[in-house]
């Protein structure tokens, strides 16, 4: 990943970082006596990757100790993987489930009924895909104090009955409300999940991340594991406004979390904001009405105003702003509210993060390039999925779909990107994501189904890019990770086959056979044999 050097025989680490690069003679000349060899065997090796919006702590929760429900695709499916969860983890307080696909599940056949059938005797709560909705049972719902009385939390919706009677259904911060209130894991417990979270991502070639919601809890288990030497992923964390937040209040917060986590294993230097939801639950934000038969719209979970002067006030104190943008009024308020920021304060090198990108406005395209900003996109969602009906294909209408994931058209208006996978709501494995990004397809064993719009397709060299020097600016590590040069540290990977030169369709089939992370081992694949 250096031009004036783009490939080299030879590595030479002393300690955590890289001392010399280039051909073998010269690194073997460099070296002390006794020097450790790696034969990589002539493969492909590149600096480890980093993903630049993953929710890391709460997927490693979910490995570690949650009801795995991405693949169901049937009620009775759903209820035996949750009755068999129970059965095995009887001593949580609160049983959890993550991954149930909105385009099978919701509103019309999910309810605390359902979860009674098989689970009613300690609390539960299930959330979908991606994490904007959840399920509870009726254990849950009268731990909380779930009832016909309570009234919708801002930003947030409980479903209800014709009755009037909640159905155990929540849309956005109805979830976190309710999640607030329920019993909750040790500490213990979610540490076992951060070290879950530490081996799939190394196993993936994974050494840094963003985190984009960072509170009290994940600050606290991210700052043990710092003090305890345990992490080997560098985590940078985006802390959490939320719309009641004055100014003050989150200056406040996130200055005085900025102060105790300062790194550089961990440290707080982002401020995260749900500017909408999502097309599944009709939150996400457009500039027009929806498009299929129901139509209607949402507002922006912050208003053009609260977003400015937030915007203004984070920016002047250099924190980077890092925005979940779906529909194309959110990209428009967020861009605005970017705008108002540098009017106020100049501009500086913030590469403030515009995460997903749904549905974006044509006109609002070059604004990213000319703000300054980063398009942070997760190519995995720009394909047609042959087993989960895509509800956002048929509320965005025909007009608008050519401007759904329209990742080239920001590339070449200018704009700078980085590849991530928001984690757990999909995958982290970053060869499935490179080959949909450059193919728009599910793998070949899925389909084949047709491209979706195959004019925005990525190359290999700029999703390559997108995970390792470009992903490193995103995270403010550019300046030492993210590419092989001296000085820089030691993180890299070797891989079972060139995915630069092999078929597009083969990516997915990658293997990490070793990760170093600051020179040091953490991941071997088993056929690596050195």
């Amino acid at each position: 990943m250096d031009l004036s050097r783009p490939r080299a025989e030879a590595i030479l680490i002393d300690g955590e970082c890289i001392a010399a690069i280039g051909t073998l003679s010269d690194c073997e000349n460099a070296a002390r006596p006794g020097v450790r060899r790696i034969n990589a065997g002539g493969r492909l090796v590149l600096p480890a990757f980093q993903d630049a919006h993953i929710h890391f702590l709460s997927g490693g929760m979910g490995l570690a100790s949650s009801a795995q429900l991405h693949t169901v695709k049937t009620i009775a499916e759903l209820q035996l993987v949750l009755k068999n969860h129970a059965t095995r983890f009887r001593s949580l307080p609160l049983i959890v489930g993550e991954g149930w696909q909105p385009g099978l599940f919701g509103d019309h056949n999910l309810t605390h009924e359902v979860v009674d059938a098989v689970l009613a005797d300690r609390p539960a709560i299930l959330y979908d895909s991606s994490m904007h909705n959840a399920c509870l049972n009726t254990a849950a719902m009268s731990f909380v104090g779930l009832d016909a009385a309570t009234l919708d939390p801002v930003n947030g919706h409980f479903v209800k009955d014709a009755n009037g009677e909640p159905t155990g259904m929540l849309h956005e911060d109805a979830a976190s409300w309710a999640y607030d209130r329920l019993p909750q894991m040790s500490d213990n417990n979610w540490r076992e999940g951060l070290a879950a979270a530490l081996l799939h991502a190394n196993a993936h070639g994974i050494t840094g991340v963003i985190d984009p919601r960072v509170e009290e809890l994940e600050a606290r288990i991210y700052g043990t594991a710092v003090d305890a030497g345990e992490l080997t992923v560098r985590i940078c964390g985006a802390a959490l406004v939320k719309e009641k937040d004055t100014v003050q209040e989150a200056m406040e917060r996130l200055t005085e979390l900025r102060h105790r986590h300062r790194g550089p294993d961990f440290w707080v230097q982002s401020a995260k904001f749900f500017m909408d939801g999502v097309f599944e639950n009709r939150t996400a934000a457009l500039l027009h009405p929806y498009a299929d038969e129901f139509g209607g719209n949402c507002k922006t979970m912050f208003t053009p105003e609260q977003t400015k002067a937030l915007f203004t006030a984070l920016d002047a104190a250099r924190f980077q702003i890092h925005v979940h943008v779906i529909g194309d009024a959110a990209a428009r308020v967020t861009l605005d509210g970017l705008e108002a920021a540098m009017k106020a304060n100049g501009r500086w090198p913030s590469l403030h993060q515009v995460a997903h990108l749904q549905l974006t406005d044509p006109a609002d395209i070059p604004r990213l390039s000319a703000l300054g900003a980063m398009a942070n996109i997760q190519p995995l969602w720009a394909r047609h999925d042959p087993g989960i009906p895509d509800p956002a294909k048929p509320m965005a209408g025909e007009t608008r779909l050519s401007s759904i994931y329209a990742f080239r058209k920001m590339l070449n208006a200018g704009a700078a990107w980085c590849l991530s996978s928001d984690w757990p709501v999909t995958t982290l494995n970053p060869f499935r994501i490179m080959e949909t990004a450059i193919t728009r397809q599910v793998p070949l064993v899925d389909g084949p189904l047709e491209p979706f719009l195959p004019q925005e397709a990525l190359t290999i060299e700029e999703c390559v890019l997108g995970y390792t020097a470009n992903a490193a600016a995103a995270c403010w590590r550019g300046d030492f990770t993210g590419r092989l040069l001296p000085g820089f540290s030691a993180d890299l990977i070797i891989l079972d086959q060139d995915i630069l030169a092999c078929a597009p369709q083969e990516i997915s089939n990658t293997n990490v056979l070793l990760t170093l992370f600051k020179g040091h081992e953490v991941h071997r694949h088993k056929s690596f044999e050195n």
